[in-house]
């Protein structure tokens, strides 16, 4: 990819590489090739064209003659760029253009305390003009393919072009892609019935298409049936990423993985191993059983003895169900390694108590970084600890280092009874482990998000939370009553509005046929959101369209999805609820309960809902209830393993570790080492490379270079949109770390649009009551005009009171800048009554004092004025002085960046 994107060899595309004089495989390691040493040439070679890798070139060609716009992104499911449409304005000098400061006020729907806002401001429309266009059509000929005997002369395709001034040609073709792409393609393929299975069982099919093996799993009832199965497919993908992460594994492989969700219907896809021979784990091979017991040490798995149905024993490194493949390439692939990680003892059948309610699977496994937290605090004694190590097979008595047997409380594996005592420990220190989460690790997540301004704003976010403390979402139920019995529950209703959401979205399961398909989620979607929805009689609806446009647009016969009701549905989310989650008093009678109860926005939930299913709305009418023209289209969800940038993830973590040192020059070269490449590998489009970039503009920042750190950070805010969403919880935050450096730099009128923006994103997002809305609000009330400034600060007071109490550092600083800015309108006795302390010998004291003093004096001259003149027109004047000097002090740049720098936490001095 990166050959293909230079300028010399953009205009072709079927390329190999050659090593004197020898084609090189293109999946082939460099370090594995004869020959390569230093001075040694590699050649670029343009191959014959196949019929294929024509048309993979005639694709290339149309896209590069096309221009992409904005609306290019939606149409393929991902995620535009809207930063253009920020930056680009006819001022781009803030300071030698001050008419470009004052844009105009924050429109209406921005403002605090509003409850409508347009969808069509989050896409807004480009100022750029569009790129020209060099070709009306290119495309394959009505005369394609070639007949017979013109395929014996070496015809295999044939093209039309037509040139913008109107002339046709006609091109004869002569003979002389990306895993997740192809993918999305095969599951659209496969589900919609236009491949055939290859193993000839209805049940399990199974189905090769480009290169790819797509199969369903299948469905055991010993796993838990339906949701056994899904839940297998997906441990399945986590472990081979686990697998993938080790570093220095040589002689164990793993295939490319992905899940991809369609229409209600979740597939595996993996790669297909080159020329594979059937080849198990428990053998004998020293060279593949030294890399299994080092992934095993990496991966905290015990080796232990399992006795085989024929009743010899067999020690295993990995769990019973994995199994292994030798590729024709010599290479050795592990397969079925979904059950690699151990058993979650809190939802193990063999543990469960009478009371309480059976989870739906029995595939409850630990997350990885369960027990990467739970190694570090075990409590006990050093000696007891070491014993423990040594009864459970610790390669050292002085390293404390554990491990855990994965096939622990298994259904229908049997240990020796030489392994009974090592077998009891392991099933003490699974049971340790998984009460350590409900113990440590769930209060511990409740008590970080009361004090922190960065809560999680929606599912994506909550679940990338809980997984950084090892808390699987079947512990939400255990979250939410955390939260109910925690005295601060009415500070963390936020949390809870994400938990209930974060579970709504995956109660959508639909198995209907394609012609109503649209129907069938325009129905579920109406249910979901629309306040005592009722469906309308079957056909109805379907034979007024279709007098009006000669085409049904919906089921021509009762289905069971039509004639689901709104209050049906509510009762099977709370049904599963209760069985999954164990909650039951929060979900309320309706929607509407979470709305008037918990501010939750209907709005949140449709997103959540497009982005877990793939459905795409586009909203035509407006009526309330859904119509199947509002379906827009369904894409495929892709989940897939990550293959890690060595390279640049070491540099990137060494500039990590050079931040907490405090060496900064130092880290700042790590950060454009790693940034460089993560350019290289994967041209910036990587969630780690966005992660790269935002810290290094926020060092560069520190080092005082505010022009560098606003170049990076725009290069960040594109990356983030394009790969996580313009409307991710990250694009946020990246907003708002752009505003300050742009204002930094004197772009007021940028950092006002860019604080704007970010706060139309989180409204609609979550929604007003939200931390982080507070830090938005203080921002603002920094950067716009007078007039504007208190209400925002006025908000950000309020929901920091609401969120972190009267008393916290946040609502201090809340007090601090609305004291300020009640000072520049002369309002001296409440300035006074905002202005908080923090202790003699805090740094933010002297400010305070200093800025009380200030007002103190300038109350008193203004009255002492007023006593001496006693005139209308000497009030004036000095009340008018006087709010002019506060008003500077207020708007002091020095102090402004400061204050901005503390909001969005750019740097955390000891506030």
């Amino acid at each position: 990819m990166a050959l293909l994107s230079r300028n010399e060899v953009c205009p072709r595309s079927n390329l190999s590489l050659a090593l004197a004089g020898t084609t090189l495989d293109p999946h082939a390691e460099l370090q594995s090739l004869k020959g390569l040493k230093a001075g040694a040439l590699i050649r670029l070679v343009e191959e014959p064209y196949t019929f294929h890798s024509a048309r993979v070139h005639l694709a290339r060609v149309v896209e590069l003659l096309r221009a992409s716009g904005p609306h290019d992104a939606l149409r393929e499911g991902q995620s535009p760029s809207v930063l253009e449409t920020l930056t680009h304005t006819p001022g781009k000098n803030a300071r030698r253009n001050k008419s470009a400061n004052q844009d105009g006020p924050p429109p209406e729907y921005l403002l605090p305390g509003s409850s409508e806002r347009p969808l069509m401001a989050l896409l807004p429309h480009s100022s750029q003009s569009e790129a020209p266009s060099y070709l009306k059509d290119l495309s394959l000929s009505c005369w394609h393919p070639p007949p017979g005997h013109r395929k014996l002369q070496g015809d295999f395709m044939y093209m039309t072009v037509v040139t913008i001034e109107g002339r046709h040609c006609d091109i004869t073709s002569l003979r002389n892609n990306a895993f997740v792409r192809t993918v999305m393609q095969a599951a659209e393929t496969v589900v919609d019935g236009f491949v055939e299975p290859v193993n000839g069982n209805p049940e399990d099919p199974a189905f090769l298409w480009s290169g790819l093996f797509m199969s369903q799993g299948a469905t055991s009832p010993a796993f838990g049936g339906e949701r056994g199965r899904r839940a297998a497919q997906r441990l399945e993908l986590k472990c081979v990423q686990a697998y993938s992460d080790l570093e220095g594994l040589q002689g164990l492989h793993t295939l490319p993985t992905a899940i991809v969700d369609y229409r209600g219907v979740r597939l595996s896809a993996q790669g297909l191993a080159p020329g594979f021979e059937n080849f198990y784990c428990a053998f004998g091979a020293k060279s593949v059983s030294s890399s299994l017991l080092r992934a095993a040490k990496s991966l905290f798995i015990q080796r232990h003895v399992v006795v085989a149905p024929k009743g010899h024993q067999v020690p295993l490194f990995t769990s019973l169900d994995a199994q292994g493949l030798l590729g024709a390439d010599g290479r050795f692939y592990l397969l079925d390694v979904f059950r690699s990680f151990p058993v979650d003892a809190n939802f193990c059948p063999e543990e469960e108590t009478p009371s309480q309610t059976k989870f739906p699977h029995s595939l409850s496994l630990i997350l990885f970084w369960t027990y990467m937290t739970f190694l570090p605090g075990d409590s006990r004694a050093t000696d007891a600890v070491r014993a423990a190590c040594r009864d459970v097979g610790s390669v050292s008595d002085i390293i404390f280092e554990m491990r855990f047997n994965p096939n622990v409380f298994s259904p229908g594996i049997r240990f020796p009874p030489s392994e009974s005592a090592s077998t009891n420990l392991q099933e003490k220190l699974l049971r340790e482990a998984a009460a350590f989460i409900i113990t440590h690790q769930i209060p511990d997540f409740v008590s970080c998000c009361l004090h922190s301004n960065e809560a999680p704003m929606d599912g994506v976010s909550l679940k990338q939370a809980l997984h950084q403390r090892g808390i699987n979402l079947r512990y939400l139920g255990h979250v939410v009553k955390a939260i109910s019995q925690s005295e601060h529950k009415e500070q963390l209703r936020h949390i809870m509005v994400c938990l209930i959401s974060s579970h709504l979205i995956h109660t959508f399961k639909t198995g209907v046929d394609v012609p109503s398909l649209s129907a069938a989620v325009s129905h579920f979607l109406s249910c979901l959101l629309v306040h005592h929805f009722t469906p309308s009689p079957v056909g109805e609806e379907a034979k007024k369209k279709s007098r009006r446009r000669g085409r049904g647009a919906g089921a021509s016969e009762s289905t069971p999805w039509s004639m689901l009701t709104g209050s049906e549905l509510w009762n099977l989310v709370c049904q599963d609820a209760v069985e999954t989650y164990g909650v039951s008093d929060s979900l309320g009678s309706s929607p509407n309960h979470l709305v008037e109860n918990y501010g939750l926005q209907k709005l949140s939930l449709l997103r959540e809902f497009c982005l877990k299913t793939g459905v795409q709305v586009i909203k035509y009418s407006n009526k309330a209830p859904f119509s199947p023209d509002d379906i827009l289209n369904i894409f495929p969800v892709v989940k897939h393993i990550k293959m890690p940038t060595a390279d640049a993830s070491k540099a990137y973590r060494a500039a990590q570790t050079s931040i907490q040192k405090g060496l900064l020059d130092q880290a700042h070269e790590q950060l454009k080492e790693a940034a460089y490449l993560y350019g290289r590998v994967c041209d910036d489009l990587d969630p780690e490379a966005c992660n790269c970039n935002s810290l290094l503009a926020k060092v560069t920042f520190l080092q005082g270079k505010a022009a560098e750190a606003r170049s990076v950070q725009l290069k960040t805010v594109v990356i983030s949109e394009r790969v996580l969403g313009f409307d991710h919880p990250n694009t946020i935050q990246q907003y708002a770390l752009l505003a300050v450096y742009a204002y930094a730099g004197g772009e007021t009128t940028l950092a006002q649009k860019c604080l704007l923006r970010a706060r139309l994103l989180l409204l609609t997002v979550h929604g007003e009551d939200h931390p982080y809305t507070a830090t938005l609000d203080s921002c603002l009330g920094l950067v716009l005009t007078e007039d504007q400034t208190g209400q925002f600060l006025k908000n950000a007071l309020k929901l920091n009171t609401s969120f972190f109490g009267p008393t916290d550092l946040h609502t201090a600083l809340s007090h601090h800048l609305l004291a300020q800015w009640m000072c520049s309108k002369g309002d001296y006795r409440s300035a006074m009554t905002h202005e908080k302390e923090f202790g003699e010998d805090h740094p933010q004291t002297s400010c305070s004092k200093e800025f009380l003093g200030t007002i103190t004096k300038q109350a008193v001259k203004v009255e002492r004025t007023l006593r001496q003149t006693g005139s209308e027109s000497a009030e004036q004047t000095v009340e008018v002085s006087a709010r002019a000097c506060i008003y500077r002090l207020f708007k002091k740049c020095k102090n402004m960046l400061r204050l901005l720098c503390v909001l969005p936490s750019v740097f955390k001095p000891n506030i």
